[in-house]
C-alpha cells in the first residue's frame, strides 16, 4: 500500500456519473465516523496504511472505496459492521457506466448475438488477456483504470452461469485468434477458454475466415441483445462513439446484418476445430 494517495485501494469516480450520489454519501458517512472516533485524516490514514489524501477523496466523493478499504475502516472505527455493509451500495457503482449498463442489458437478456472485428467479445476473454487488452490502450490507462475496468468486464461474465440461460452467440475473426496479445503464453490459454466455453450447451462460438470473399461486417462491431419482455436492443462499437441503438428499424437492419454474418463464417463444429489448430500452430 502506498502513503501518496496513489493507492490501488479506490478507483477514479467519472464526474459525469450519476451513481457519484451514492459516492459522495458513502465519504460523508465514513468522515462522521472518523470524526466521532476523534481521529483527523492523517490519523486515521497512518491506521488505515493510507494517506491523508486519499481519505481526503473518498471522503469528498472523488474516489470510489475498494471493498476491503471499506472493511479496514469499519474495523479501525469500531464501526461493527456499518461501514462494511456500505459494500453493496458501490458494488455497481465502482463499475464505469457504460458497462453498468451493458451489464445490465445482459443481466436481463434471453438471447445475445455478438460480431467482433478487432478483439475478442469481452464476454469470452480471461482476465489476463482483458488486462493486457487494456494495458495497451494509448492514452495509457493508469494502473488504477486498469483494475477498474478489468474487474468491470469479469463481472460481466456472471451472465454464464444465470438459469435459465440464455442463448449467446458469438463471430470472431480469424484474426483475433492469432494476434499474441499479451505474449503467446496469454494467447494459448485464452484458445483453451474459447474452446471450453464452446462447449457450453447454450453457447455458439463461430470463426469468420480471413480469406472470405463476402462479409457483411465490415461496418465493424455489432451487438444484439433480446429481452425478456420480447424488445431488442442494439450495440456499436467506435473508436470513440460507442451507443444503444433503440430504434427498431435500426434494430432489424443489425438483426439481419448479423444473420448474414453467421451464415458467411464457419458452423460452430468448423470454428471448434479451427480453434484447436490455431491452438496446435500457437
Amino acid at each position: 500500500m502506498s502513503t501518496d494517495g496513489t493507492d490501488e485501494s479506490s478507483w477514479e469516480l467519472d464526474p459525469e456519473d450519476e451513481s457519484g450520489a451514492v459516492i459522495a454519501t458513502v465519504g460523508r458517512q465514513l468522515k462522521i465516523w472518523r470524526e466521532a472516533a476523534g481521529l483527523d485524516r492523517a490519523k486515521f490514514g497512518e491506521r488505515m496504511g493510507y494517506g491523508a489524501n486519499l481519505i481526503y477523496k473518498i471522503e469528498r466523493g472523488a474516489r470510489i472505496p475498494r471493498p476491503e478499504f471499506l472493511d479496514k475502516a469499519d474495523e479501525v472505527l469500531g464501526a461493527g459492521g456499518k461501514i462494511a455493509a456500505m459494500k453493496t451500495d458501490i458494488q455497481q457503482a465502482r463499475y464505469p457506466k457504460k458497462v453498468r449498463d451493458l451489464a445490465k442489458l445482459e443481466s436481463e437478456a434471453v438471447e445475445l448475438g455478438a460480431y467482433g472485428n478487432h478483439n475478442l467479445h469481452g464476454l469470452l476473454q480471461t482476465e489476463e488477456y482483458t488486462r493486457a487488452l487494456y494495458e495497451m490502450r494509448r492514452p495509457a490507462y493508469s494502473a488504477d483504470e486498469v483494475d477498474r475496468y478489468v474487474a468491470a468486464r469479469m463481472a460481466r461474465q456472471e451472465i454464464f452461469q444465470r438459469q435459465p440461460s440464455p442463448a449467446l452467440t458469438f463471430v470472431l475473426e480469424q484474426v483475433t485468434l492469432e494476434r499474441t496479445i499479451g505474449g503467446r503464453d496469454v494467447l494459448r490459454r485464452q484458445l483453451k477458454h474459447l474452446l471450453a466455453v464452446s462447449r457450453l450447451r447454450n453457447v455458439e462460438i463461430q470463426v469468420m475466415p480471413t480469406d472470405s470473399e463476402d462479409h457483411a461486417g465490415m461496418g465493424g462491431h455489432l451487438q444484439v441483445v433480446k429481452m425478456r419482455d420480447g424488445s431488442a436492443v442494439g450495440y456499436v462499437e467506435a473508436q470513440l462513439p460507442s451507443r444503444l441503438i433503440t430504434d427498431a428499424s435500426d434494430i432489424q437492419l443489425l438483426e439481419l446484418r448479423y444473420g448474414i454474418i453467421r451464415s458467411q463464417a464457419l458452423s460452430p463444429r468448423q470454428s471448434r476445430a479451427f480453434i484447436e489448430k490455431v491452438l496446435g500452430e500457437t
